[in-house]
């Protein structure tokens, strides 16, 4: 069964910092690419920043700049570095893994965390 946990959420004054963690476990042979999504509420889920195996970002266009996103193939682990943070991005931060190729198992299939929740106080 292949889990993804995030951890790192919290609050923090506007224009602080947070790093949120995201570790894939069970089995897991490769992942395709791996990223962070957020929810509002009230709001539909979001892509907030990317990477894929190879190490391409993609970034929303509302944190470019303010976030970065790192990854570790080995551990199938992904960072999400937040600078600056604003009111705007409060939100639950969800993990999620493209493309997981687990062992004994033919197909791929993503997978989600549970979520973390970031609370930005202005």
């Amino acid at each position: 069964q292949v889990q993804l946990v995030e951890s790192g959420g919290g609050l923090v004054q506007a224009g602080g910092s947070l790093r949120l963690s995201c570790a894939a476990s069970g089995s897991i042979i490769s992942i395709n690419a791996m990223g962070w999504y957020r929810q509002a509420p009230g709001k539909q889920r979001e892509l907030v920043a990317a990477i894929t195996s190879g190490g391409s970002t993609n970034y929303a266009d509302s944190v470019k700049g303010r976030f970065t996103i790192s990854r570790d193939n080995a551990k199938n682990t992904v960072h999400l570095q937040m600078n600056n943070l604003k009111a705007e991005d409060t939100a639950v931060y969800y993990c999620k893994g493209d493309g997981v190729k687990v062992a004994f198992r033919p197909l791929k299939a993503d997978y989600w965390g549970q979520g973390t929740q970031v609370t930005v106080s202005s």
